[in-house]
Parts: C-alpha cells; sequence; structure tokens
C-alpha cells in the first residue's frame, strides 16, 4: 500500500479499554497551507523539521506522515499539539494525554507478599536472582512488620498505585555488564534497595509491575514503533515509574514527548543523591554544573537516595537485613546473644579495595583473627596479605552468618556509602572506618567526580559515623598505626549491643515510603502542602554555609517542599532583616541575604530551590524542620 493511503493507528485508553482510532491524509492531491495561528508559534518551523527529517524514524510513517504538507499538518496538530486542528475537523486531547484517574480502587495492608513473587518470578539472571532471594529472605520480617502496621494504624486509605519497576541498569549493554560483576564482587547496594522496595510497595497495597528488560518497557508504556521521536501510543497506565539514571534515558528514547509530559511521575533512585544546581540544564551549563548525570530538569525531591545525605533529594533507603526484631524486649535476650569472637571481618569483596591499605589491616590483625570475602577469580593466587583468612565470595546467608560471630567490620576506605555496615551494626559488629582528611568529593575524588553533588565525604560511611557513632562506629586515620590500635583495643573492651535505626528497619521504611506516596504529588501545579507550614522552623545562616549545615548544627533537617514560605520580602521583615534592596534571581543561593549592599535575593526558578547551595558572600535563609526519632524523612507533623 503506497505511504499516501496509509492510515496512522494508534491505541487510545478508555476506561480500561482499548479501541483503534484512523486519520487519513485528504488525499495525494489535497493542497494544505501551513496556517499562520499565534497560538502555535512553532508550527511553521515543526512542519519544516518533519519535511527534512520525516524519514529518519518511523514512528512518523506509523502515525501516517508520509512526506506531505497535509499529513504533517495532521501529525503535528493530533499527535503533538503544534498546529491548529484542521479545517472540518474539532481540537480533542491528544491520545497519549493523561486520562482522569478513575482507578479507584484502594490500598490496603497486605499480610503477604505472594503478589510480589509472582511479578519477580519472570525476571532471570544474577541480579534478579539477588533481589528475589532477598525478598524470599525477609519475607517473614516484612509480614510481621505489616501485621504490627495494620493493628496500630487508623489512616485512611489511599488510592492503589499502578507502579512500574524498572532497573535501568540492569536493561541493555548496561545490564550485561552489571550483571557479570554480581557474579565477581561488584556493588549490590541498589539490588538491596530494588529488593526492599518491590517488598515495601507490594506490603502497602499497591499493584507492581516490574521489569528489566528495554523491550518489554517499549510494549509497557506503549512506545511507538521506531526510534522514540515520537509520543506513545495511548495515555501511560502506571501512576508511578520508579527508575534509575539508566532507565531515564531508556524512558526518554521511547516516549517522546511524552516524556515531559509524564515526567513528574518519574522516582529515580539515585544512591548519591543530585543537587538542583546540577539538575536544571541551562542552569548546570552556565555555572559550571554541567555532569553525565544531571540536567534533567525533575523536581529535585523526585531523586530518591539510599542514605538521608541529601536533603534536596527523597531518602528512600532500605532494610537493614539482620535488624533486632522490634517485637523482642532487650531484657528477654539470652546473655551470650552480644558475646563475639575475637574476629574482625574486612568490607571490601574486591582486590582493589585492598590497595595501600595492607600495614592498617596487618594493625588490627594483631589484636584480632581478620577474616576476608573477597572474589578470587579461578587460576589466579590471591594478592591479599598472608595473615588474612580468605573466604572468597560467600552468599548473603553465610556472610551475615560471619558478621555474627564477628567484633569488628572493617572498612577499607570503600565502596562509599553502601548497606553492609548498617547491616553489620544491626549484628552487634562495630564497624571501623577511615577518616578522609581532607573529605573526599567530585574536586579531588575520581568515584565522586562527574556525580551531580558537591558533598564533602568525610568517612567511608558518612551517614554511620555522623547519625550513629561510638561505640558502634568508630572513625580513625588509618595511616595513624597508633590510632588504629587504641581504637581496636578500646572496641576490645566495650559491649556493643545490636542496633539499627529505626529508619533502616520494615516498620520504618513502610511508615516513609507511605508517606511518600500519600503526599508527594508532582503533578500538581499547586505548591506542596506537605510537610504543612507548622513544621517549619526559619534560621538565618551564617556566610558560608549550606542550609543543610545549618539545619543539621540546630539537630533539624532542612526541607525543600517548604522553601516557598521563604521566597518573599515578608520573610526577611519577619526576621527584622532590613533589605536596601530586594531582587528575584535564576540562583541556587536564593533566597539567601548579602551583607554587602544589604541584598535580598528571592528565587526565579523553583526548581533550584536548593538546600545544598553555600556561598562566601551569602547568608541563606532556611526553612528547617524537626524529625521523629530515628527517621530523619518525617517530620513530628507529617503522619
Amino acid at each position: 500500500m503506497p505511504l499516501t493511503c496509509m492510515a496512522a493507528l494508534y491505541v487510545v485508553l478508555c476506561d480500561g479499554c482499548y479501541s483503534l482510532r484512523t486519520f487519513q491524509p485528504r488525499g495525494p492531491d489535497e493542497k494544505c497551507e501551513v496556517p499562520k495561528d499565534r497560538a502555535y508559534p512553532a508550527c511553521a518551523e515543526k512542519v519544516e523539521f518533519l519535511r527534512a527529517r520525516w524519514q529518519s524514524d518511523p514512528c512518523y510513517a506509523f502515525y501516517g506522515v508520509d512526506g506531505t504538507t497535509c499529513s504533517m499538518l495532521t501529525y503535528l496538530s493530533q499527535i503533538e499539539d503544534f498546529c491548529p486542528p484542521r479545517l472540518g475537523r474539532n481540537h480533542s486531547a491528544l491520545p497519549w494525554h493523561r486520562k482522569p484517574h478513575s482507578y479507584t480502587k484502594k490500598a490496603e495492608i497486605r499480610t503477604t507478599l505472594s503478589p510480589l513473587h509472582d511479578v519477580i518470578s519472570n525476571s532471570s539472571g544474577p541480579a534478579a536472582n539477588f533481589i528475589r532471594s532477598r525478598v524470599e529472605r525477609m519475607s517473614e520480617r516484612w509480614i510481621q512488620a505489616a501485621l504490627r502496621m495494620r493493628q496500630s494504624s487508623n489512616k485512611t486509605l489511599s488510592t492503589q498505585m499502578r507502579v512500574l519497576l524498572y532497573p535501568g541498569a540492569l536493561a541493555g549493554s548496561v545490564g550485561q555488564r552489571f550483571e557479570a560483576l554480581v557474579e565477581r564482587g561488584g556493588p549490590l547496594g541498589e539490588l538491596v534497595q530494588w529488593a526492599d522496595l518491590s517488598a515495601c510497595l507490594t506490603i502497602l497495597g499497591h499493584n507492581l509491575t516490574f521489569s528489566t528488560s528495554q523491550q518489554q518497557l517499549h510494549s509497557l508504556i506503549g512506545a511507538a514503533p521506531g526510534r522514540g521521536s515520537c509520543p506513545i501510543r495511548r495515555p501511560l497506565t502506571f501512576d508511578l515509574i520508579y527508575t534509575d539514571y539508566h532507565g531515564l534515558a531508556h524512558l526518554q528514547g521511547a516516549m517522546g514527548l511524552a516524556f515531559q509530559h509524564y515526567q513528574c511521575c518519574f522516582r529515580i533512585l539515585d544512591s548519591f543523591g543530585t543537587e538542583p544546581a546540577f539538575n536544571l540544564g541551562s542552569y548546570a551549563r552556565g555555572h559550571g554544573y554541567k555532569t553525565l548525570w544531571g540536567s534533567w530538569g525533575l523536581l529535585p525531591l523526585q531523586y530518591m537516595t539510599m542514605f538521608p545525605h541529601t536533603p534536596d533529594n527523597s531518602f528512600l533507603g532500605f532494610v537493614s537485613e539482620e535488624a533486632v526484631r522490634e517485637e523482642v524486649r532487650e531484657e528477654e535476650l539470652e546473655p551470650d546473644t552480644y558475646r563475639k569472637d575475637r574476629i574482625a571481618v574486612v568490607y571490601g569483596k574486591q582486590d582493589s579495595m585492598w590497595k595501600g591499605k595492607s600495614e592498617y589491616v596487618e594493625v588490627i590483625s594483631e589484636e584480632l583473627e581478620t577474616h576476608a570475602t573477597v572474589y578470587q577469580a579461578p587460576g589466579l593466587a590471591s594478592n591479599l596479605p598472608s595473615f588474612i583468612r580468605n573466604h572468597g565470595l560467600l552468599t548473603q546467608e553465610h556472610f551475615l552468618r560471619l558478621l555474627r560471630r564477628a567484633k569488628v567490620f572493617v572498612g577499607l576506605g570503600f565502596p562509599y556509602e553502601g548497606p553492609a555496615p548498617i547491616e553489620a551494626i544491626a549484628l552487634g559488629c562495630v564497624f571501623l572506618q577511615p577518616r578522609f582528611d581532607p573529605p573526599h568529593s567530585s574536586d579531588n575524588n575520581h568515584f565522586y567526580r562527574g556525580k551531580p553533588t558537591t558533598r564533602q565525604i568525610s568517612s567511608q560511611h558518612p551517614y554511620a559515623e555522623k547519625f550513629i557513632g561510638k561505640p558502634h562506629v568508630w572513625t580513625v586515620d588509618v595511616t595513624n598505626k597508633t590510632d588504629v590500635r587504641e581504637a581496636v583495643r578500646a572496641i576490645l573492651h566495650t559491649e556493643v549491643k545490636p542496633f539499627t535505626p529505626r529508619e533502616f528497619t520494615c516498620e520504618g521504611m513502610l511508615e516513609r515510603v507511605r508517606g511518600y506516596i500519600a503526599h508527594q504529588n508532582f503533578c500538581s501545579k499547586s505548591l506542596p502542602t506537605w510537610p504543612p507550614e507548622c513544621a517549619l522552623r526559619v534560621h538565618l545562616g551564617p556566610l558560608g554555609q549550606s542550609c543543610a549545615n545549618v539545619c543539621r548544627r540546630s539537630s533539624l533537617v532542612c526541607e525543600p517542599a517548604l522553601f516557598h514560605h521563604l521566597n518573599s520580602p515578608a520573610a526577611f521583615a519577619r526576621l527584622k532583616i532590613g533589605c536596601s534592596s530586594t531582587g528575584q534571581e535564576v540562583n541556587h543561593l536564593f533566597p539567601s541575604y548579602s551583607p554587602w549592599g544589604r541584598h535580598c535575593g528571592l528565587q526565579q526558578e523553583p526548581l533550584l530551590f536548593s538546600c545544598a547551595g553555600s556561598d562566601l558572600s551569602q547568608r541563606r535563609l532556611c526553612p528547617c524542620r524537626a524529625h521523629l526519632p530515628g527517621q530523619v524523612a518525617l517530620c513530628p507533623d507529617c503522619l
């Protein structure tokens, strides 16, 4: 059939059913002129774009573009909305636009993970096996947490969400490389998060779809055939999509214009955080914050971190695998519960992590039998010191069994900010880790270079250092043998009980994620109302300090959702700050006060409200709030 006779077909979602609609060019002899309409200023430009490139992607032909002006105008009016409706045709909503929510089933707390087992059973490979194994191993703890939450909760039920979980790092060629690393001691922290997030959402009563296939992703979102230049064929059938930076790129490459329309539904698992200055592309390019990973222009709270280190983002977290059950009272534990063997386990599963650390580990081995779990490639000799007892790469069950015996879990400085130290502390180990002086950052460290953050990393695990601390966490100068030796001896004379912050328990994660889903509506055009304004504690910081630091010094947390309450001259007046001039600017340091000239700066671009920004010339106006004990993400008035 010649292209001029082709009818473009697209699918329209209609109350859960699918129907086919067609539109036809009026014929090869029809004469069409590009209209001049002030309401559609880009129409002519888009027609010229299509005229030059309509054959570059099969999706245009799929939607009926055949090289004629008429077909282009039809496409640009009915699919992309850049041109006015054709004569004799009514203007209707684009076929891929969001429809009013007609899905009203309520999310009830489940006491089974059976729906999740069905969802993830079709995925294969080492990474999927790890996720599946973790879910199964922890299922009883999730169920017990669900029962306790069901008994204590008197909350109004929220709407059940249709959720897509798409770990893009496990898809395509990137996924193949990641899979290979999983069996060689590679990073498992992200997999821990995906496993725990999927279990958490299932317990909370939501409807999950899990995929690690790029091809299946295209089918799930209704991508048009081709290379992703055109919008999807129908409204998105998911309320939320959890993915990562790789998955975000896959979605953009498949959704065309629809990507921007639906980006408010995305939640990005981002272990190390994305600060606002890196997130807004135009600002990042113009102010030296352009990196490989930033510039997506999402709301910063859509990025979800592993630890609460970037208050501009949402803290997702994970569950410490061996947290002491909360229903067991401390006095009921057996006397031998906290007894440990005189052994240390070194945190580092790859040879490269041990480089330059032999003297540090040798000092520890003088006091403790020292064990390792380093991946050993078949046929290759070990490069580990002779005093190390290496078990090779262990399954998670055997690794946890080893930690139960250990007195000390030894950090080598890398990997940064992983889940293992939290799980070791939950098993009663003391975590001994290196102090970084100067702190590691994107300015001086290869690992953090290119990451969209200005954080200064003071130790291998800043959360453990600052939020937990002694006696569970000791941070030392590993180049000072005396410092290391004294720390080890002090640890040996200290009884340390298992400890897990509430935010890393099943209940803590359920509580936090339920709050996010109920209150974080990034698709709303209204100003955020959660946390409530009553949670706001306004602080004017000293010169050169970020709001994250200003709030932390008062044992509070910077809350970016409250910035809009401070972005007015009245906020400065309430603090009795006399502004000789006030102006709006696109600047990630605003709102702030400059003593030189007594200038009060207001934020013009809401995406740049930043807890992280600091400058020696500015005193930041900071929205701080309190938080629940052991639950940094939630304020006392947030539940």
